[in-house]
């Protein structure tokens, strides 16, 4: 009994590593975490220390050093390029432009409206600081006139 099966090799899972050497090392040492890239490092270090040190500036400067793992950065590329495909399906992608475009219109609104909360804040802060401050011009003025007042009696 033979079965046949198709295959569809324009699927994502069925498409080669694309890119560079440099890309496809770096995924493959981002599968493997943090501790392959100081593994890398340290053997850069010891076999050739300018490759160690390339290797612990590109750490810092990617700030691979101090996320909690090299994956989930990985991961969350490939969700953004996902999120803006094709699926295939018109009206789904339709439905998904949609809902992608409200998103950000409500995330647009909910930005104008912290603008507007911090800008009244300010005021409300300025005009609390510009009470305060003529209150204590008048207080030292009433301070001072006192003074003088004593001063002439004398």
């Amino acid at each position: 009994m033979t079965t046949s099966s198709t295959i569809d090799y324009s699927a994502p899972y069925a498409q080669p590593v694309r890119g560079n050497w440099f890309r496809r090392a770096e995924g493959w040492l981002d599968d493997r975490g943090k501790g392959a890239w100081i593994a890398a490092m340290v053997l850069g270090f010891i076999f050739v220390w300018p490759v160690g040190l390339a290797l612990l500036a590109y750490m810092i400067w990617s700030k691979r050093m101090f996320t909690g793992t090299c994956a989930s950065k990985r991961t969350h590329t490939s969700t953004l390029r996902t999120t803006m495909r094709s699926s295939g399906n018109a009206a789904f992608d339709a439905y998904k432009a949609e809902t992608l475009r409200r998103l950000e219109d409500e995330q647009h609104s909910f930005e104008e409206f912290l603008k507007r909360l911090r800008e009244a804040k300010d005021k409300a802060e300025f005009d609390q600081f510009m009470k305060d401050r003529a209150a204590r011009a008048e207080s030292g003025a009433a301070t001072s006139a006192d003074r003088d007042g004593d001063d002439t009696r004398a």
